[in-house]
């Protein structure tokens, strides 16, 4: 250990040094923080690690070859060029204060600037949607904060307004949508109403499993002992109901593979969690399906090596090799095992001339799970009840993560696309995922009311869900952050991972906050159900309400999309 580096550049020889961004804390930093705390030593909240690279040349390199070299040798969402030794973590940021969009000014035209500048992938029916909304209900201006809210979670990734929509075929609108038509798939078996649990709601599909001995902390069936206390273990005879969930994560894993396809892993494993009251992982399944690869030593005569694709995109070839390492890291670190899965390439041209290849992939992901039969249903949100959020903190990443997806090809811009990629971290999930089993572990005194995991959108989409339709209040302030740098549009908005939100009545809060201190995973109270409908978001350093919305308004029952088809076309 030294002070100062043993590298020395010499003739054409130059030093890069490549670490984390100051304003982003890296999961290796969380993890040694927390065994530092675990041996009593609470004066180190960040530990970091740099690479130096000494690099060697006969001849002097351009300013672009020594760009490509630092381009291949770091993450630029992440990491950062030093350009000297680090003395501070002080990043030099100053959050961006909450903007007022001039609707009422403006009209249409200030909906489309913001449109623009923030690439929320509004189309006509959010413009005459949210144009109606403001000047003619609210009678206000929007914050910039509710227009990003909508572009997430009102997006087509989250709302699927294609499937849920109207379609007009040939001039001709069809009686069912798309999702009617897979939806009496269930309806019309006469076998599987009996056999389905949970169908085309929650976060996963269920259906009735089997009595399972199980190992359980005592006070699971003995209620007289205290809940979440050291106990000894009894074998217990629970009903337990199988799931299974699946998902893809296309445009992350096309955009940074490695990121895209791990966090993928992390979100689909929250989807498990989140079923019901709670519930737990059992194996991942996976499945990939990418463009020509063009490998020199396994040429296919249908590949065309002249065809070029998106420049916010990696190559096919490397999508298929980082993601699958991302995916497997992720499911590594957590300790989930991939039983199965699936690789496909393709693309070629047909008779007519039509390239068609796989040029955004498809990063399938899956997983089963299994669910205390008691714990198969939420419950609605009663006035009074806490708002937790249990997991990691808060970061300024994956912003606008489900507009980004759900841009059309022609709007696509690659800064967006770049930060709406998130970051993970597998082995906060597994923290958060041992708070979860804990309380599932207590049976039929599950304190926890209902349960959603944090996905595109962030806090804006999981908190409006989790209090629909009853309204609530939430104190922005009280969210946990890794980067104190962050705006209020960016701790509403990020999709941080590695977080679940849940719904716990007041007197069982303090027993959930000890479960997760005792298994070192953050836990914070960020609102209460109010009963009044709406979703308002205060900000108690400057008394201001950036967000105050109607939820029957805005994630209630929209009217459906129309959508235009020809087969002519």
């Amino acid at each position: 250990i030294s002070a100062t580096s043993g590298l020395k550049s010499e003739g054409h020889d130059f030093i890069v040094e490549v670490g984390p961004r100051m304003n982003f804390t890296t999961a290796w930093s969380t993890n040694c923080v927390s065994v530092l705390r675990a041996a009593e030593v609470a004066g180190v909240h960040r530990l970091e690690r740099s690479v130096r690279f000494l690099v060697s040349s006969a001849a002097p390199l351009s300013e672009e070859q020594r760009a490509h070299f630092i381009s291949i040798i770091h993450d630029r969402m992440t990491e950062m060029v030093y350009d000297k030794p680090l003395v501070s973590f002080e990043s030099g940021i100053t959050p961006q204060p909450v903007r007022w969009i001039p609707v009422m000014k403006d009209g249409r035209k200030a909906l489309e600037e913001i449109n623009k500048e923030m690439g929320l992938g509004f189309d006509e029916w959010d413009y005459n949607y949210y144009l109606n909304l403001y000047r003619d209900d609210l009678k206000r201006d929007p914050s910039d904060c509710e227009l990003f809210d909508f572009a997430q979670s009102n997006s087509e990734h989250s709302r699927h307004w294609f499937f849920g929509g109207k379609m007009v075929i040939d001039g001709v609108e069809k009686d069912e949508s798309l999702f009617r038509i897979v939806k009496d798939t269930l309806n019309k078996n006469p076998n599987s109403n009996s056999n389905s649990v949970i169908a085309f709601a929650d976060n996963s599909s269920s259906i009735v499993g089997a009595k399972v001995p199980l190992l359980l902390p005592a006070y699971y069936a003995d209620s007289s002992l205290q809940a979440g206390k050291p106990c000894y273990y009894v074998e217990a005879t629970v009903n337990m109901d199988l799931i299974y969930t699946a998902e893809t994560h296309n445009m992350p894993t096309g955009v940074c593979p490695f990121a895209g396809a791990e966090t993928g892993t992390g979100g689909r494993l929250r989807d498990v969690q989140s079923t019901g009251t709670g519930a737990s992982y059992i194996a991942g399944t996976v499945g990939y399906c990418v463009g020509s690869l063009n490998m020199p030593m396994d040429r296919k005569p249908y590949e065309d090596a002249s065809w070029s694709y998106p420049s916010n995109m990696a190559s096919p070839v490397d999508i298929l090799i980082e993601g699958s390492n991302g995916a497997s890291d992720y499911g590594n670190k957590f300790g989930e095992p991939l039983i199965c899965g699936f690789t496909r390439s393709f693309g070629m041209r047909t008779v007519g001339g039509e390239r068609r290849e796989w040029v955004k992939p498809i990063l399938f992901t899956g997983g089963f799970g299994q669910m205390d039969a008691q714990h198969r249903r939420k419950s609605e949100p009663e006035v009074g009840m806490k708002v937790v959020k249990i997991g990691g903190p808060a970061y300024r990443i994956g912003m606008g993560g489900g507009a980004a997806s759900s841009r059309a090809d022609g709007e696509r811009r690659a800064d967006l696309d770049f930060n709406a990629v998130q970051r993970g971290d597998a082995e906060m999930e597994q923290k958060m995922n041992r708070v979860i089993r804990a309380c599932c572990e207590l049976g039929a005194r599950n304190p926890i009311v209902s349960l959603h995991d944090q996905g595109a959108g962030g806090n804006c989409n999981v908190l409006k869900e989790i209090m629909d339709p009853v309204g609530g209040r939430i104190e922005i302030r009280d969210v946990i952050l890794g980067d104190p740098t962050m705006s209020v549009l960016e701790i509403w908005g990020a999709e941080y991972q590695e977080n679940n939100c849940a719904l716990v009545r007041e007197e069982a809060l303090q027993m959930l906050q000890e479960v997760s201190e005792r298994e070192r995973s953050q836990v914070c109270c960020v609102g209460t159900i109010t009963g009044d409908g709406k979703c308002t978001v205060v900000d108690s350093r400057d008394g201001s309400t950036p967000v105050d919305l109607p939820l029957a308004q805005v994630l209630g029952k929209l009217p459906p999309k129309t959508f235009h088809s020809n087969h002519a076309d």
